[in-house]
């Protein structure tokens, strides 16, 4: 029986009248005898749903949802507050897995709080859609890299050759006109200690993520904190131009530890307190960095150098944005408030940003350095 007929046999001989509910004790005999080939948690999981429920009713718009992979808030809560509980709770019981099976059984632990969540991900994981974005994104910033390094013939603090600032990839207050540059200097580095700390951080944390909250909703909050770079270094510091991928990476990593801190009890990654440690010294020293590296310049340089602004607001993209993404796994973002709250946030922000680049320099009297 394939899954449209047992929707339909469902709806057929247990809600004739289209009520949108199912009684319990006619939908627990069906499930325990149907034909529909699941997964063993799926199973597990339709059952405890089933049983958590006191008015003696199960929704028939849930059951959808769950059985095609999708699930809603009140389906978590039915399973968390359920009587009944999923069998195999631990899933470092699994036994007998192959390399790949073991690995997604590493990011579940390593991004997901909750064990319920973990099992789902475990046994629901596939390889199509594959997590291509960050990989993408780093191996184009690489080869960006590359060719500039080898063209200048200097692979540290790039920024103080003429040529590196002519880029038509670098953000700089003289080229805002070219609205492609607040997108595209993530594709720039000062330096190879700048591209392998972002580079690290995105396939560590970036991958990780993807596999699990999928290329969309990572991708935007990507992008987020890579446009809200640019667009605050032009409010905050408008003589300063940006390069590096910094505003996506921060919104990455803050929005997944900020996630960790909030899920501590549930958070199962070994040594999360030293590694949370490590990555707020490593992000802390980075932006220290860049603060050095626009302020006292260790080289003669023609113009201001690149800002560290970036980094911060990618931060707050990140403990905004991000983490209430990573919060709603399996969760549609559109049915709840703080998303359209977080959403007409951003776009406001958004159209003061563009009025702000279009009158403010010239209202202001803002020298701006002439471009290269």
């Amino acid at each position: 029986m394939d899954r449209s007929s047992l929707f339909q046999l469902i709806q057929e001989q247990l809600d004739p009248d289209n009520t949108g509910f199912i009684a319990v004790e006619n939908f627990t005999s069906l499930v325990e005898h149907h034909e529909l080939q699941l997964d063993p948690s799926k199973l597990d999981m339709l059952l405890a749903l089933v049983q958590s429920n006191e008015e003696g009713q199960v929704c028939y718009q849930e059951l959808i949802e769950l059985m095609s992979s999708k699930r809603s808030s009140s389906f978590r809560r039915a399973i968390a507050n359920g009587r009944r509980t999923l069998q195999r709770e631990i899933l470092l019981d699994e036994t007998g897995l192959g390399l790949y099976k073991r690995f997604v059984r590493y990011v579940a632990y390593e991004i997901l709080p909750c064990e319920t969540d973990r099992r789902w991900y475990f046994h629901q994981n596939r390889l199509c859609p594959p997590p291509v974005f960050i990989a993408i994104v780093t191996i184009v910033q690489i080869i960006v890299f590359m060719c500039y390094g080898i063209m200048l013939n200097k692979w540290v603090l790039q920024t103080y050759q003429p040529d590196f600032m002519k880029s038509p990839l670098v953000y700089h207050p003289g080229h805002r006109a070219q609205v492609w540059r607040f997108f595209s200097y993530m594709f720039m580095h000062v330096g190879l200690e700048q591209l392998g700390f972002n580079a690290l951080l995105q396939l560590m944390i970036g991958v990780p993520l993807e596999m699990v909250h999928g290329i969309l909703r990572i991708s935007l909050l990507y992008m987020a904190g890579v446009l809200a770079g640019s667009l605050t270094v032009s409010i905050t510091d408008m003589r300063a131009p940006v390069v590096g991928g910094s505003g996506g990476v921060y919104a990455l990593c803050s929005a997944h530890l900020a996630n960790v801190v909030m899920n501590w009890a549930g958070m199962r990654c070994p040594y999360k307190l030293l590694r949370m440690i490590l990555a707020l010294v490593c992000m802390s020293s980075e932006v220290g960095r860049a603060v050095w590296l626009r302020f006292s310049p260790p080289l003669p340089s023609s113009g201001p150098q690149p800002s560290f602004m970036a980094h911060l607001s990618g931060a707050v993209v990140g403990i905004s944005m991000g983490l209430l993404i990573l919060r709603s796994y399996e969760e549609s973002l559109q049915k709840q408030c703080s998303w359209w709250v977080i959403v007409f946030s951003f776009i406001t922000f958004l159209l003061f940003a563009i009025f702000w680049n279009i009158f403010a320099y010239e209202l202001l009297g803002v020298q701006i350095p002439p471009p290269p």
